[in-house]
């Protein structure tokens, strides 16, 4: 999906259709600037680091060392969609964007 101010966001998911209702079964939600990953959100599981463990296995990577830097997601979700929070997101980053 592309955004205003050359954003982008790339969408994975698997989802399951046999079941009721949909349900997401494995997701990664990448946010771009033009060549510059900004952060991404995925459900690999980390059991070994404590503090993302309230989301388990819901998790947000982010600057610095954004491959290892990881928060927990509360607000992503296999059994609701998670679109409308990552555009929600994005609209925020740009509005933050467009005011500095």
């Amino acid at each position: 999906m592309h955004f205003d101010h050359d954003i982008r966001l790339v969408v994975r998911e698997r989802l399951l259709y046999d079941r009721s209702p949909l349900t997401i079964d494995w997701y990664g939600y990448e946010v771009w600037s033009g060549e510059e990953k900004l952060f991404w959100y995925d459900s690999q599981s980390h059991p070994g680091e404590p503090e993302l463990q309230d989301t388990h296995p819901h998790h947000k990577h982010i600057p610095p060392d954004i491959k290892h830097h990881r928060v927990p997601a509360p607000e992503m979700s296999f059994s609701r969609p998670n679109l409308p929070v990552l555009i929600r997101e994005i609209e925020g980053l740009i509005q933050s964007l467009i005011a500095s």
